[in-house]
């Protein structure tokens, strides 16, 4: 992995390649990644955002990051109104026929969201391919998106804020002290957070997992 502690001062030249550089990782695994991650077990993040949320039924969910769709499918299934936000358009093609939900082609450079539409937010292994210098600007569009006491769910790959690429995929790995203060700062207050899966000792657990509620 061609990670560094140290923070990186990024043009816009270089932001542009190295998103560019993500999302053809993901354009050119499209089918591999769709078949191979099908059947992940994520109930227990699905369960995290949904008890949260304070709103009537059904909620509008906004899937950051939906890839082929596997969780926009399941939002769908129990009647709640899911949309996705995806970079690669292969993927935004396939989301789109495969739940028939609304799927819009953007990147974390370039998002565009509507204010106060959403009363959850499920950002699954997606939010730490921004990099470190934009992830305070993104955080806020997302708290602008919910509504109000809207709750993000974020699932992201556990660090020790390590920041750069890793094969061709762009990510920054924070350890949770970092990824706190980041969303204390952005307009959120913590709901939970838990480290995954279960069945293994909790310092070898992977996956750091937050739930934050917009105030």
């Amino acid at each position: 992995m061609d990670t560094e502690q140290t923070e990186l001062i990024l043009n816009l030249d270089q932001l542009k390649d190295l998103t560019r550089r993500t999302i053809g990782h993901y354009e050119f695994n499209a089918e591999s990644y769709r078949t191979g991650t099908a059947d992940h077990d994520v109930s227990q993040n699905y369960e995290a955002l949904l008890d949260s949320i304070e709103s009537k039924k059904p909620f509008k969910i906004l899937d950051l990051g939906c890839g082929p769709g596997r969780d926009l499918k399941y939002f769908k299934s129990l009647g709640h109104i899911p949309e996705g936000v995806e970079g690669s358009e292969t993927f935004v093609e396939i989301a789109r026929k495969s739940t028939g939900c609304d799927v819009y082609h953007m990147d974390f450079i370039n998002l565009d969201l509507p204010q106060m539409e959403y009363d959850g937010i499920f950002a699954n292994a997606s939010i730490f391919h921004t990099p470190r210098q934009e992830i305070n600007r993104v955080m806020r569009e997302l708290n602008d998106s919910l509504k109000k006491r809207g709750v993000l769910f974020c699932s992201n790959p556990r660090g020790d804020n390590q920041e750069g690429f890793s094969g061709e995929r762009y990510g920054f790995y924070y350890d949770w002290n970092t990824w706190k203060e980041i969303c204390l700062n952005t307009g959120f207050e913590e709901i939970r957070h838990f480290f995954r899966p279960d069945g293994i000792p909790e310092e070898e657990r992977p996956w750091l997992a937050s739930v934050w509620r917009k105030i």
